[in-house]
C-alpha cells in the first residue's frame, strides 16, 4: 500500500528517444513533473511536442516499441518500466486507466460495449462474469449512457462519437482508478457533446478524488478543465503553473505564440474581403434520406442557401446535424433525393454521370481527414495530379509543372513531389489535400471540417493557406466545422444546422454576437473560453 502522501506522478529527468533509420527522435527531454492525489494537469503543446509520449509512459504503453526511457518515473509508486504481471496490471486498471482519443480505434468494433468493460473488470478483479457485467452496466449509467442495461448490449458502431466517448470514459472508471489519463479526449467533437465531456470528467473527479492528467491541444478546453498547466515544446517543459495564470498572463515567447493562434469565439473577423451579391451557387430545398421507405432516415431537411462568387459560407452544428451530408451534396458527390442545386445557373440536379462529370471540377472537397483521403502508396505529387491527368494534361513534363505550382501555392516545398504521406505531419497532409483540390481550377471548394485534429498554431496556418488562396483565386469556400471560433475567424456569413435544417443564417458577425435562435445560443454557450484578459 502507497503512502497518502505520496505524489500520484513522480517524474523527474524523464527522457524518451525513439529509433528512427539514421539515429534516434527525442520525443521527451529530461522533464520534471508531479501530480497529488485529487489534482488536475493540462499538458498542451503543439503536435510533436511530446505531450502523448508523456501519457502513454504513465502506463508504460511504449514497451515494446523499441523506445529508451530514461530518468525517475513513478505512478502511484510504480514504475512502469520494470512492473510485471499482477503490478503491471494493477497500475493499468487500479492505480491509472487511460481514455484514448479515438474511442472506434479503442474498442473492439465486433463486442457489445458492455462485455468489453466486463472484461476490463475480470482482468482486474476475482469477479464471476454476471457481477462484471452488472459493474459495466453500473459505469454506463454512471456515466450517462440511456438506458446502460440494454445499450451494454451494443457494439461501438451504434452509438455516437459523444457516447462512444464516454463509454471510453466508463470502462477507464471501471476498477476506480486513483489517476485518469486523458489523451485528447474531445477531439473532434462538437462544442455541446465536448463540454458534457469535461463536465463528466470534472464530476467524476469530484465524486472519486481520481487525479487527472488531460492532454490536448486545444487551450480552451484546458482552461476550463484543470487547476494547473505545463507547456510543452519540441519535448520539453517551457512553462508551467495555475492554469489562469498561465493562460491569461504567460511568460514565456512560445505560450504567448500558442496563445495568440488561438481564434476566439467572442472576437469580430478581420474586415470583410469585397465579394460582391453575384450568386454562384444555389440550394433550394435540398433534402436527403437514408435507408429504404419506411425505416428512412432524414439526414438534410429541406436546406436552401446561396454561396456567392468569392465569399466563405461558413456551416456550423452538432455532429448529426447534417452538415458533411450537405457538403457532399452541394459538390456532387451525394444525389439529393429531392430539391434543386443550380451552379452559375446551370441546374446539376437531375444531369447524368456524363454532363455531370465536367462540372464537378468546378466543385471540390477538402476532406477531414487527409490519411483517409490520400492514397498511401502513392506520392503526393502523382495524388495532386490526378485531377489534372483527369481533367485531360497527358503531358508528364506540365503536369508535374504544375503540381509543383500547387504544392509551393499551400506552402510545401516542390520537391516534395516523390514524398509519401507518412512522410508529412497532419497539417502538411491537410495542405496536400488543398493544393488536390485546387488542382482542377474550381469556383468553390466545400472544406469539411479540414482543421479539426490539427493544433492551434498549425490550425492557424491551414486557416491563412485558404484565406490566401481564396484572395489571390477568387475561389468561394464553404467551411464546416464544428469549431465556432475558427468559422467566425475564416466566415463571412454562417448558417447553423440543427437536425438537417437551417435555423439560422447571416453574417457571420451578427448570428455570434445577437443569435436569434435559441439553438445557436446554446452552441455559443458551450464554445470553450480562454481566461478573460488572456492576451488582450
Amino acid at each position: 500500500m502507497n503512502d497518502a502522501n505520496e505524489p500520484l506522478i513522480d517524474i523527474a529527468g524523464l527522457t524518451v528517444d525513439f529509433p528512427v533509420a539514421d539515429g534516434n527522435v527525442r520525443a521527451v527531454d529530461r522533464l520534471d513533473l508531479r501530480l497529488d492525489p485529487g489534482e488536475a494537469l493540462g499538458i498542451v503543446g503543439e503536435s510533436g511536442s511530446g505531450k502523448s509520449t508523456v501519457a502513454f509512459s504513465l502506463l508504460g504503453l511504449e514497451r515494446g516499441t523499441g523506445a529508451r526511457v530514461t530518468g525517475r518515473i513513478r505512478v502511484g509508486g510504480i514504475d512502469p518500466r520494470t512492473a510485471e504481471g499482477a503490478e503491471l496490471r494493477r497500475l493499468r486498471g487500479e492505480v491509472a486507466a487511460m481514455v484514448f482519443q479515438d474511442p472506434l480505434s479503442a474498442l473492439d468494433p465486433y463486442q457489445a460495449v458492455g462485455d468489453q468493460i466486463a472484461e476490463v473488470v475480470r482482468a482486474h478483479r476475482a469477479l464471476p462474469r454476471k457481477a462484471a457485467r452488472a459493474r459495466a452496466v453500473e459505469v454506463l449509467d454512471r456515466v450517462g449512457i440511456p438506458d446502460a442495461a440494454r445499450r451494454a448490449r451494443f457494439r461501438p458502431h451504434e452509438f455516437s462519437g459523444g457516447m462512444r466517448q464516454r463509454v471510453l470514459i466508463g470502462m477507464a472508471l471501471a476498477c476506480e482508478p486513483r489517476l485518469v489519463v486523458a489523451d485528447e479526449p474531445t477531439t473532434a467533437l462538437d462544442v455541446t457533446v465536448q463540454a458534457q465531456i469535461l463536465a463528466l470528467l470534472h464530476e467524476v473527479r469530484r465524486e472519486t478524488g481520481a487525479g487527472l492528467l488531460l492532454v490536448t491541444h486545444d487551450l480552451g478546453v484546458a482552461a476550463g478543465a484543470v487547476e494547473r498547466v505545463l507547456v510543452m515544446k519540441d519535448g520539453r517543459a517551457v512553462e508551467s503553473g495555475p492554469a489562469g495564470q498561465v493562460l491569461a498572463t504567460p511568460r514565456e515567447p512560445y505560450t504567448k505564440a500558442l496563445l495568440s493562434a488561438v481564434p476566439r469565439v467572442d472576437a469580430p473577423r478581420e474586415p470583410a474581403r469585397r465579394t460582391g451579391d453575384e450568386v454562384l451557387l444555389q440550394a433550394d430545398g435540398l433534402r436527403r434520406e437514408f435507408g429504404r421507405r419506411g425505416a428512412a432516415v432524414t439526414a438534410v431537411d429541406g436546406v436552401s442557401l446561396t454561396v456567392r462568387r468569392g465569399e466563405t459560407l461558413g456551416v456550423v452544428g452538432e455532429s448529426g446535424s447534417g452538415k458533411t451530408t450537405l457538403g457532399r451534396m452541394l459538390v456532387g458527390l451525394l444525389p439529393p433525393t429531392s430539391g434543386r442545386l443550380v451552379l452559375d445557373g446551370r441546374e446539376l440536379t437531375g444531369l447524368g454521370e456524363r454532363r455531370l462529370r465536367p462540372l464537378r471540377r468546378e466543385l471540390q472537397m477538402v476532406f477531414q481527414d487527409p490519411v483517409a483521403s490520400l492514397n498511401p502508396r502513392r506520392t503526393i505529387g502523382e495524388s495532386v495530379a490526378d485531377p489534372l491527368r483527369a481533367a485531360g494534361r497527358p503531358d508528364p513534363a506540365a503536369v508535374r509543372g504544375r503540381v509543383r505550382e500547387l504544392l509551393e501555392r499551400v506552402g510545401l516545398d516542390p520537391r516534395w513531389y516523390d514524398r509519401y504521406p507518412h512522410e508529412l505531419s497532419g497539417g502538411q497532409r491537410q495542405r496536400v489535400g488543398i493544393a488536390r483540390a485546387l488542382a482542377p481550377g474550381p469556383r468553390l471548394i466545400v472544406c469539411d471540417e479540414p482543421v479539426s485534429a490539427l493544433d492551434v498554431t498549425t490550425q492557424a496556418q491551414v486557416v491563412e493557406v485558404l484565406k490566401d488562396v481564396q484572395r489571390d483565386l477568387g475561389v468561394a469556400l464553404v467551411f464546416i466545422a464544428h469549431d465556432l471560433a475558427v468559422v467566425r475567424q475564416i466566415s463571412d456569413r454562417v448558417a447553423v444546422l440543427r437536425a438537417g435544417r437551417v435555423v439560422e443564417e447571416g453574417p457571420v458577425d451578427t448570428v455570434y454576437d445577437a443569435p436569434a435562435h435559441p439553438y445557436t445560443r446554446t452552441l455559443l454557450a458551450a464554445a470553450p473560453m480562454l481566461p478573460a484578459g488572456a492576451l488582450d
